[in-house]
């Protein structure tokens, strides 16, 4: 559609008057927001201190509470291939959506081939199976640094060390709420922490023409119920969208393992959901009272997130109808656990509000500088305001650490 927009705006500037120049400046509005969709929900490339590929051991660890489940969707897999005779004839597609960068896009694709090769071994398959591994974020994503990585990743699994068969691994950039793959390629398909990044913001919230959420960055007690049935609207229609495209893609049988922020309040204001969005609503105005932006910026920004509930979940699941349920679990996570599992030793002495800051900003600061248009300088400013109120929170919590709460499912591919 961008493409068409460009071809469009392109014919129209032929005529001159100033109609034709005023409607292609809205189509260059348009096309400009159509792209912002999809290019500033991303993680922070590279690998400098404030990078995600630095800063994801609190997503590392989320990864290494499915491992079992992960496991057990690969035999599901395994089983499936031998009961159909394509083990060995065909290959095993398997798909990782919302990779981002940096070592744990890789520490999945290594747990994947070392289950499948301790199943094979305890099955006595002589003739392990061929792989097709297909890395997916947004186009945004830092898929140079995978690039770079995949040599030192394929030496880990060469047939001689014990690995599979073949291994073949492929970057597909495009969001995962549309189709990625061709029908019926895919096996097993995993994501972990992005399923509660929506497509957009809410349209209701953008096209009003007037600030429906004002002082908010995402879902509060202060948000009218406007808002709140905007925001789970817009995760109805994606969470459809998700499953009614991998079910295209995927093989009956097929497995799905899923992981992503949630809530077990019915509140979806609730601080489990909501209170690390407030913390960066009271940091954002602490720069407008320091005249680094306008509150109107604040008032006009809206995460394009939702912390769904199990039950909210459940409930498209079943709408959808093409995948079974076998498991949907919830469990608290510390917004510290995790601080001193990275062996860095250079960040024992930082406090939790920094650490946790760390996070934070490698997996938001494309959305705020695009948002807010803040340089280094002011982004630096921004993060030390909140790391200090994360610091304060944390003081303020007591034993009850703040946390977050993980959702977790397990899916088959229905044969219908």
């Amino acid at each position: 559609m961008d493409r068409s927009l460009k071809v469009i705006s392109s014919l129209i500037f032929i005529h001159c008057s100033e109609e034709d120049i005023y409607l292609q400046f809205v189509l260059q509005k348009l096309s400009r927001k159509l792209l912002i969709k999809m290019e500033y929900i991303h993680m922070k490339g590279g690998d400098e201190d404030t990078s995600y590929a630095r800063n994801s051991t609190f997503q590392r660890n989320l990864m290494s509470k499915s491992s079992s489940k992960l496991e057990e969707a690969v035999r599901k897999v395994v089983l499936l291939c031998l009961n159909q005779k394509t083990l060995i004839s065909s290959s095993i597609g398997v798909a990782d959506l919302g990779c981002a960068s940096g070592p744990n896009a890789f520490i999945l694709l290594s747990d994947i081939i070392h289950a499948i090769n301790k199943i094979c071994s305890s099955d006595e398959i002589e003739l392990l199976p061929e792989l097709r591994l297909s890395l997916n974020d947004l186009p945004g994503n830092d898929f140079n640094s995978i690039f770079a990585s995949l040599p030192d990743f394929y030496s880990t699994i060469k047939p001689d060390n014990g690995g599979i068969g073949g291994c073949f691994v492929s970057c597909v950039a495009g969001t995962f709420y549309g189709r990625l793959f061709p029908r019926r390629s895919l096996h097993l398909v995993h994501s972990s922490t992005s399923l509660h990044w929506l497509s957009q913001v809410p349209p209701e919230l953008q096209n009003s023409g007037e600030h429906l959420n004002k002082g908010n960055t995402y879902i509060s007690k202060s948000s009218a119920e406007c808002v709140r049935e905007a925001y789970l609207r817009q995760f109805q229609k994606d969470f459809f969208s998700f499953l009614r495209c991998r079910a295209d893609e995927m093989v009956p049988g097929g497995q799905m393992v899923l992981s992503f922020i949630g809530r077990v309040s019915p509140d979806p204001a609730a601080p489990e959901a909501a209170q690390a969005w407030e913390i960066l609503a009271q940091a954002l105005i602490t720069m407008a009272s320091r005249g680094k932006l306008e509150e109107e910026k604040i008032d006009a920004f809206n995460a394009p997130y939702y912390a769904a509930s199990a039950a909210e979940v459940e409930a498209v699941i079943l709408q959808e109808g093409s995948f079974a349920a076998d498991c949907l679990q919830e469990y608290e996570v510390r917004w510290d656990q995790g601080f001193h599992d990275d062996g860095d030793q250079s960040r024992v002495l930082m406090t939790k509000g920094q650490r946790f800051g760390r996070m934070a900003r490698a997996v938001a600061e494309p959305m705020i500088e695009w948002s807010f248009g803040f340089g280094e300088d002011d982004m630096d400013e921004l993060f030390q305001v909140y790391d200090n109120l994360v610091d304060d929170h944390f003081a303020g919590a007591g034993a009850a650490a703040p946390y977050f709460i993980n959702l977790h499912l397990s899916l088959t591919r229905k044969d219908n």
